[in-house]
This record gives structure tokens, C-alpha cells and sequence, in this order.
């Protein structure tokens, strides 16, 4: 058993997630026919939809227990880019371009300081990803909800014959890594309970942190949109993920019968040491819950990753694609199967 904090503890399970996913797709069997139909393609990271010579894309993502650390420290204007980063680095995982957004927060009661505020954040995030919010929904639900919750949808399009889905990852190729701008937007119950364990506040400094750990924590997701639809227009790509939730996991929804091999991964930033330390949380935890300082990963060939690097300071090559199954952190001997 582990020794220290898990995100089971702190009150999530994955494994019981999943469950209910599956029980919940399991009931969806009515499949539309022609135009607008789903692309039945398993494990991307935004629905493919048919439609004519291209795929509309739809993804949808909230900011989660994040928000939490926003109301405490009564600061909204962020919280707005997370919506939509979450959403718009999902849509480019399979190459599409994200054109257009709508919101949706439930709160208990309406705030109009807090929701412009939220709107600042949103408009900042919709002006970095090249796409318009047309819509949104704001449910008052007092019984319901204790604060509020945000997330949003994403449409975007791209060229059939220009999507990405991991299927031409081949042995050989490399695993290309961009970093990310922090915590991103997962894992903060782990965090959040890690922090209350050892009683530190958000407005503590902490030993290896320049500032407060609640500004840490409030940094905003970084969105991938630009450069990562740069880099795939102008090299060969073969494979996206986004790390969010599920960490280094989510490099299995990739092409089955590779094993992606981490060999060297980025340096984490001193925030995921911070919890590391503070919660004896083991490292197979770790890279299964937050980004670890990896926001993006990018699967090509070696000589298109050399090129990426000299053109991009934020990204590394962390390692290799070969025979086998899972993702591999080898440096830690840790082997990441599916769900």
C-alpha cells in the first residue's frame, strides 16, 4: 500500500471514475447515420464528427476543484482561461482548430463581481486560442451547488485527411514533451489535501517556492493551441496527448501494441515538489495525477523532433516509442497500463 497521500485518499478513485464512465457509455447506443455521424474511433481526446470533407470536433471540460483555491482566495479573473485551456488542448489532439466555445456555470446564488470576473479570464483564454465564445448558460442552483462550477464545450473542424489519432505512432519515433505553466487544472483535491494535512495555507510562502503557494496554485493552464497546430503543419506528426487527468496514462490512449518509454522526463517544477514532499506522495502517484511539469506530448520522428526543439524552447525529447504496451517512466521502473 502506499506510504503516503493518494488521490484515493483525498477522495478521488480513479478506477471507481472509470466504472462509471463505462457504465454510463454503455448505455448510449443510438448511432446516428450520414452526415454528423461519430467517427468511431476509441480513445481520442475530442469526438470526431463527420462532415463532408472535414470532422467537426467536440470536447468539453470543466476547471474542477480548482475553483476552490480561487474562492479562498477571492480571486476569479484566471479561472476563465483554465475553462477554456482544458477544452481547447483536448480539441487539438487530434489536429483540429477550435473555432467556437459556450460556458456553463452553476452557483448558488448570482454574483455579477464574480461572474465578470469570470468573464475576463474567458475572453482572455478565447483571444489565445483564435475562437469565439457564441454562447453560455448560467444555472442558479442554490440546492444544488455550494459556490459555483465552471466548464464549457469546444467545437472545432479540421481536414479529414489532416486529423491525427495516434494510429501512425510507430516504433522508432520519439516522445516529445512541452511544459507546462504549472498544476494546470488536475489533481487539486489531491492537493488541496495534502496542503490541510500539513497545515499550510494559501497565503504561506514555502520553502522552494519564489511566492505565495496560492498564486502558485492559480496559474493559469497554459493553452498549446498555436504552437502545437504550428509544429503539425510544418512537420510530420504522429500522435498528441494532452496530459491532464490521469497524467502519464493518457499517453496509453496512443496506438495499442507500442510501449511509449519516458527516459527523460522534464525536471518537475518546484510546486510538484512542494506536495511530493509535504504529502509522502510516492512517485508513481505523482505522475498518474499531475502533469509533473510535461503539459503536452507530441509523437514523431526523430529528426522532426530535433527540428521542433531548435525552434521551441519550451519542449524536450523525454524519450522513445518501441514494441510492447503501456507507458513506461524508466528512470522510476514504473509501468502505466490503461484504465
Amino acid at each position: 500500500m502506499p506510504k503516503g497521500w493518494t488521490y484515493s485518499k483525498a477522495g478521488v478513485n480513479i478506477d471507481d471514475k472509470s466504472k462509471a464512465i463505462s457504465s454510463l457509455v454503455g448505455e448510449l447506443r443510438f448511432r446516428r447515420e450520414g452526415v454528423g455521424q461519430m467517427v468511431r474511433i476509441p480513445d481520442l481526446f475530442a469526438s470526431l464528427i463527420d462532415f463532408g470533407d472535414k470532422y467537426l470536433t467536440m470536447a468539453t471540460d470543466g476547471v474542477g476543484s480548482k475553483l476552490l483555491i480561487a474562492k479562498e482566495l477571492g480571486i476569479w479573473d484566471t479561472v476563465g482561461i483554465d475553462c477554456i485551456a482544458m477544452n481547447v488542448n483536448d480539441t487539438i489532439c487530434v489536429n483540429a482548430e477550435p473555432i467556437s466555445f459556450v460556458d456553463y456555470i452553476a452557483i448558488d446564488r448570482p454574483d455579477d463581481t464574480v461572474t465578470k470576473e469570470i468573464g475576463i479570464g474567458l475572453q482572455k483564454g478565447a483571444e489565445m486560442s483564435g475562437m469565439e465564445i457564441v454562447g453560455g448558460e448560467i444555472a442558479v442552483l442554490p440546492e444544488i451547488v455550494n459556490c459555483l462550477d465552471l466548464s464549457g464545450t469546444c467545437l472545432g473542424f479540421v481536414d479529414k485527411a489532416r486529423a491525427i489519432t495516434g494510429e501512425k505512432c510507430e516504433e522508432g519515433d520519439v516522445i516529445l514533451g512541452i511544459r507546462s505553466s504549472g498544476m494546470h487544472s488536475n489533481g487539486f483535491t489531491l492537493a488541496r489535501k495534502v496542503l490541510e494535512s500539513s497545515n499550510v495555507s494559501l497565503n504561506d510562502k514555502v520553502k522552494g517556492l519564489s511566492g505565495k503557494i496560492g498564486a502558485e496554485l492559480l496559474t493559469p493552464t497554459e493553452i498549446y493551441v498555436k504552437q502545437v497546430l504550428d509544429i503539425t503543419r510544418d512537420h510530420e506528426v504522429h500522435g498528441l496527448a494532452d496530459i491532464t487527468g490521469g497524467g502519464l496514462r493518457n499517453i496509453c490512449r496512443m496506438k495499442k501494441g507500442l510501449r511509449y518509454v519516458i527516459s527523460d522526463p522534464i525536471a518537475p517544477a518546484p510546486i510538484f515538489n512542494v506536495i511530493r514532499e509535504l504529502g509522502d506522495v510516492e512517485d508513481r502517484e505523482m505522475y498518474q495525477t499531475f502533469n509533473m511539469s510535461m503539459g503536452f506530448t507530441m509523437i514523431l520522428p526523430e529528426s522532426d523532433a530535433n527540428d521542433v526543439v531548435k525552434r521551441y524552447k519550451n519542449t524536450e525529447i523525454v524519450g522513445r516509442v518501441e514494441k510492447g504496451s503501456g507507458v513506461l517512466l524508466e528512470p522510476c521502473g514504473i509501468l502505466y497500463e490503461r484504465y
